[in-house]
């Protein structure tokens, strides 16, 4: 029986001891736990308090001091999570921490501007700002347009085949060398009704949006195929301007051009001086390491990028509206005209400075 006794009373001794050694881990747990939070609570409340203050619009009530230790005191509250969940803490204390950053980071680092101040801001100087930024690159792309228009009418000039290279097929439906004055005429006006008029218009819309976007994305290249494009697609302009003076029909070929081609020829020059701006950083970066300086041009480039796409929705929509309503030639380039005066007037002598 004193062995059976014995063996019984281990047995329960060995029991009784297991809760023993659980308590002690768990109460070990807790005092780890509260030490933690009792030498960082501090920190934490006041990053609650000012983050309450924030969230209710009252920035202007916190002290200077306050905002300027919002960032440390974040930064604290990073490294105890970081703490809390390494070493398995209190899971309510981990739930604490993590609403505590989440709440924090979006008011340090989150956006703090809704999408409508952003897009006034944007409009408002913010995009001009960008365009003038672009500096001789704007100058470059300019020259570049202009030579390739007139390197295409001259080659139109001394032979007439090469308008079938330089002007895509689509285009040059009756519009070709040959063609006579009454049939170039007949595209220019008296045709707002007409289907074929409205997709030849469509066809330039859509390669010039095309060429925009190329501009830029080749930009990457040093900007050299961004150049060369700016060449070809106006050598294109060339040749059609040659074929149109050939029967006296320039002026009226320049007029219904004008009426959306001023704003798309416009973003093609702000696309390629784009292009050429990301291409030029990167072969000339200064003091800069290359990645940064075409990092830097890569994000002015890309706000011009951003107006870009809003010039071609109102080209599209000039192209849709305007031009079908408008059927007179002194009246096309009047409206041309504004549009011109007022790109540049907006990007040049618009000075405000963004908020």
């Amino acid at each position: 029986m004193n062995a059976v006794t014995t063996g019984i009373t281990k047995r329960i001794g060995g029991w009784f001891a297991k809760p023993s050694e659980q308590a002690i881990a768990a109460e070990q747990a807790a005092l780890r736990s509260d030490r933690f939070r009792l030498e960082r609570e501090a920190d934490w409340k006041r990053l609650d308090a000012i983050l309450k203050r924030m969230e209710a619009g009252r920035t202007r009530a916190l002290s200077d001091e306050d905002l300027l230790a919002l960032p440390a005191l974040y930064r604290t509250a990073a490294s105890s999570l970081a703490i809390a969940r390494e070493t398995s803490l209190d899971a309510a204390l981990v739930a604490y921490l993590e609403a505590l950053t989440q709440r924090a980071w979006f008011l340090v680092y989150g956006p703090r501007a809704s999408l409508w101040s952003w897009f006034r801001s944007f409009l408002g100087g913010g995009w001009s700002a960008s365009v003038r930024g672009l500096g001789i690159d704007l100058l470059i792309a300019l020259a570049l347009m202009v030579a390739g228009t007139v390197v295409g009418w001259l080659l139109v000039a001394s032979n007439p085949e090469w308008y079938y290279s330089l002007v895509p097929g689509g285009f040059a439906d009756e519009r070709v060398p040959g063609a006579s004055r009454e049939v170039l005429h007949g595209t220019l006006f008296g045709n707002e009704n007409q289907d074929g008029m409205s997709v030849f218009a469509a066809s330039l819309f859509s390669n010039n949006a095309q060429v925009s976007i190329l501009c830029f994305a080749l930009g990457f290249a040093f900007g050299l195929p961004t150049m060369l494009l700016l060449i070809h697609n106006t050598a294109l302009l060339g040749a059609l301007l040659w074929l149109y003076h050939g029967q006296g029909l320039l002026l009226d070929l320049v007029g219904w051009l004008s009426i959306h081609g001023t704003t798309e020829l416009f973003a093609i020059l702000l696309a390629g001086a784009a292009g050429i701006h990301v291409g030029r950083s990167m072969a000339f970066p200064g003091n800069l390491p290359v990645l940064d300086a075409a990092a830097e041009a890569g994000r002015r480039a890309a706000q011009v990028m951003t107006g870009v796409v809003l010039m071609l929705v109102i080209a599209a929509l000039l192209e849709g509206f305007a031009r079908q309503m408008v059927d007179a030639t002194p009246s096309r380039l009047i409206v041309g005209g504004f549009m011109l005066v007022f790109w540049v007037g907006y990007f040049f002598a618009f000075r405000r400075n963004p908020r």
